[in-house]
Parts: structure tokens; C-alpha cells; sequence
């Protein structure tokens, strides 16, 4: 095998654009696709001259593809993906692997009861920012984080949520700002700093006639002891995006698409016991961490995916650490919802409770105009 043979189940605005992206990448050969939309599934077929498949599961039996990339609505994401494993495909899924952390158990007991490969779209850790602080991390240059801070302040229009029924329902997506657009940031947060023991949140509906959280903030203690802070929201613009991870042997702040690695030259706990000054503080000048010049977005963790099937080269985005963000996510949900501190791993039959209790207030959407467009940022890497 010299190529890995993808078909796409869901094809979208997420779904068609990864179908674009594939014929830029060598490993990679689109065989066939699936949607339940008719006439959009045949649409894209037609684009790129591969088979159509109203059921996901006749495209897995068609015996035309080695693995899948799962773009359908969230809610769909576990059952897709188990279904494939089963049959001996791997599977590559987009944001969030699942709607509640039980679902995403379920998929990742699957890759490791059939031994096919998981990965998440999580491109964002292909981001050089990212992979700086992760190294500098690693490396020990800021010692014991004791404090944390992720702020994700970008926008949607009420046009972008009347453009499917599934979208910002309790029915259809699970969650707002923290299932859709905050995945990426709740991944990286994660993926640096680890999931916080304990979550005391808040959410609401500020600005947008939907039924889920378009707004998300939260206090955190981590097993450490240490502490930390988190907002998202989509009711901001210009978008703004930041982390800040604090240590006693520096900081790492990453604003956008910078970043900045400090080291102080004595710990924070070294110089406030032995310091003689009253108004000192300890020096910290900043370090310059290198780390390997990459490709970044949708198409690397595509192209790295593919190379893990045909060469055993190792995942950027496992799909079992595709839980992390969610595990926080989750978390976040459902401190707001039941007016408590959580702590995790979260139970898992509460959060399904709720999630099945939330369902219940689900009412049909009014007002949808249907549009299938794909993230204008997709090309750059783009989060949708």
C-alpha cells in the first residue's frame, strides 16, 4: 500500500472542503463519499468523480476505502466511527469526537479493541505557537505551572446558526461555543496544561436566539493545586485568542499567532525565601525555543494520518486524547446547568442525564435557510 483510500462520511461545509484538500496531498486518494442529503452527496461525487452513498454503512461495506474522515454533525460522530473500526477501517474524525465524554469511551475502546488507527482534526497543534509552548513545557523552562488562562473571544452572526437545523440545538450539536468553536483552544489548553481536577462555571445564552451557550466562563484548580481561569465566547470581535501559563520558573504567553517563553532567573519559591530586598523581584529575560519547521492546518494532520497507516509514523491528534478537551467541555456544561463544582473524570451517567434532560427543551428551529459553505479560513488551517 502506497496510498491510504479515504471515503468522507458527511459532506458539508466541513465535509466538501476536506474533500478539496485531499487532491493536494500525495498519500492520500478520495474513493467515495456519504451524506443522508441526497442531492448534496451527489453533487460532490460527481465534483470529484467517486462513488455516492446516502448510508454511511454502505460505503463501509462497499470495501473501496482503508480508512474515513467522519464531518457529519457531533451527535453522529461515535456511532459512524465504531461502525467503521469494526469493519476494519481506520478513522480520522473532526471536532469533537462526540457530544459527551461516555460516547468518546465508546470510540476509543473501539481502536483499541480492533487495533485500527483514531485520529482527531485537532490542526491546531500543528501551529508553531503551540508547539513552542509544548516544548518549552517538556523541557522543564517554566518549572511547576501554578497558574493558567485561556480567553477565546471570537464572533458568529444568528446567519450562521440558521444555516442548518442541527446547529446550536440540544437535539442536534449538544452544546454552543464549547462543542463547536472552542474545541481547538479547549484541545491546545489541554494538551499544555491538562485537564483541571475541579471546574466551577457558568454559562449562558447572551446575544443569539439559539438554545445553547454562545457564552462559557469558568474557575479551575488542578491537582497540583494550582489555578486557572477560562472564557469563550462567539460574542466578540475582532477575534481574539489567548493562553497564558504561569510556573515558578517563568511564564508562556501565547497571544494569536505569537508567543512568548520567559524564564526568571531564580524560582519564584527560591527568591521570595532568600531575597533581602523588599521591592525586588526575581529577573526573567526571555528564551528562544526551537522547535522543527512544519507545514501547519487540516492538511498536515490529514497527510500525518495517512503516514501513521502506511509508515507507522506516530499521530499528531491521537483520537484517545481527543477526550481531554471534551472531558472539559463537559465539565463546564454541567457545573453551569446544575449550579455546582464538578470534579473529574466526570461522571459519567450525570453528564448523560443532562444532556438527555436538555434534550427535552429542544424545539424545532424557525427561521433556517439552509447553506452549505465551507469556512472561509479552511485553507490557512482555519477552526470553523
Amino acid at each position: 500500500m502506497d496510498v491510504v483510500r479515504f471515503g468522507i462520511v458527511g459532506v458539508g461545509g466541513m465535509g466538501s472542503g476536506h474533500a478539496r484538500m485531499m487532491q493536494s496531498i500525495d498519500e492520500v486518494e478520495l474513493v467515495a463519499v456519504s451524506d443522508v442529503d441526497k442531492a448534496a452527496v451527489e453533487q460532490v461525487s460527481a465534483q470529484y468523480d467517486v462513488p455516492a452513498f446516502t448510508d454511511h454503512k454502505e460505503l463501509i461495506a462497499a470495501g473501496l476505502a482503508d480508512a474515513i474522515l467522519v464531518a457529519t454533525p457531533h451527535y453522529f460522530h461515535p456511532s459512524v466511527a465504531i461502525d467503521a473500526m469494526k469493519a476494519g477501517l481506520h478513522v480520522l474524525s473532526e471536532k469533537p469526537i462526540a457530544v459527551t465524554v461516555k460516547a468518546a469511551d465508546g470510540m476509543i475502546q473501539a481502536a483499541r479493541e480492533t487495533g485500527m488507527k483514531f485520529g482527531v482534526m485537532f490542526q491546531m497543534r500543528t501551529d508553531k505557537q503551540y508547539r513552542i509552548a509544548r516544548k518549552a513545557i517538556d523541557d522543564g523552562l517554566i518549572g511547576d505551572i501554578y497558574r493558567t488562562s485561556m480567553v477565546m473571544g471570537w464572533y458568529r452572526s444568528q446567519a450562521y446558526y440558521n444555516s442548518a437545523t442541527w446547529r446550536a440545538t440540544w437535539t442536534g450539536e449538544g452544546g454552543g461555543v464549547l462543542l463547536n468553536q472552542a474545541p481547538h483552544n479547549l484541545d491546545t489548553f489541554t494538551w499544555l496544561t491538562g485537564v483541571p481536577k475541579y471546574v466551577t462555571a457558568q454559562v449562558r445564552t447572551r446575544n443569539h436566539n439559539i438554545e445553547v451557550e454562545d457564552e462559557a466562563f469558568a474557575l479551575l484548580e488542578y491537582e497540583n493545586g494550582a489555578h486557572g481561569y477560562l472564557y469563550a465566547s462567539v460574542n466578540e470581535a475582532p477575534g481574539a485568542s489567548r493562553t497564558e501559563i504561569c510556573g515558578d520558573k517563568g511564564k508562556i504567553v501565547i497571544d494569536g499567532n505569537s508567543v512568548r517563553v520567559s524564564q526568571l532567573e531564580t524560582s519564584i519559591q527560591q527568591f521570595t525565601r532568600e531575597t533581602d530586598q523588599m521591592w525586588g523581584s526575581p529577573k526573567s529575560q526571555e528564551v528562544q525555543v526551537e522547535v522543527e519547521e512544519m507545514a501547519s492546518g487540516h492538511s498536515t494532520i490529514t497527510r500525518n494520518f495517512a503516514r501513521a497507516i502506511l509508515y507507522g509514523e506516530t499521530l499528531i491528534a491521537p483520537g484517545e486524547e481527543g477526550i481531554k478537551g471534551l472531558e472539559l467541555s463537559n465539565a463546564i456544561i454541567l457545573s453551569g446547568k446544575r449550579g455546582k463544582t464538578v470534579e473529574t473524570p466526570l461522571d459519567r451517567d450525570e453528564y448523560e442525564s443532562l444532556i438527555e434532560e436538555l434534550k427535552t427543551t429542544s424545539r424545532k428551529k424557525e427561521g433556517v435557510v439552509e447553506q452549505r459553505v465551507t469556512d472561509p479560513s479552511f485553507a490557512d488551517g482555519g477552526t470553523h
